[in-house]
């Protein structure tokens, strides 16, 4: 089992910045990919960031590309997602997630394992 914890969340004005923290615990995550993703009132989920553990490979969405950045800290067993230019539209709770086998990491059916997520509110 993997336990993940998101903190870092808050309410900003636009073009502020956040950064947004996940910590695992539990089982070795060391093979992961770890995944951000967010969910707006009444709208799906939907994938922000991933990066894999090993290697680092990163990918984001459109929407955030150039805003965004995720990061790791092997050593702390964290991952953060730093937010840049806050728009409203990024309004929304964001998760972590993190999958032992992901081919697609830009799908939440991908992901084995979920944090509770934090709020993020950008206002105008």
């Amino acid at each position: 089992q993997v336990q993940l914890v998101e903190s870092g969340g808050g309410l900003v004005q636009a073009g502020g910045s956040l950064r947004l923290s996940c910590v695992s615990s539990g089982r070795t995550v060391s093979n992961y990919v770890m995944g951000w993703f967010r969910q707006a009132p009444g709208k799906e989920r939907e994938f922000v960031s991933s990066i894999r553990w090993s290697g680092g490979i990163k990918h984001y969405a459109d929407s955030v590309m150039g805003r965004f950045t995720i990061s790791r800290d092997n050593a702390k067993n964290t991952v953060f997602l730093q937010m840049n230019r806050l728009k409203p539209e990024d309004t929304a709770v964001y998760y972590c997630a993190a999958g032992g086998a992901v081919t697609s990491p830009t799908r939440a059916y991908a992901y084995d394992y979920w944090g509770q997520g934090t709020q993020v509110t950008v206002s105008s």
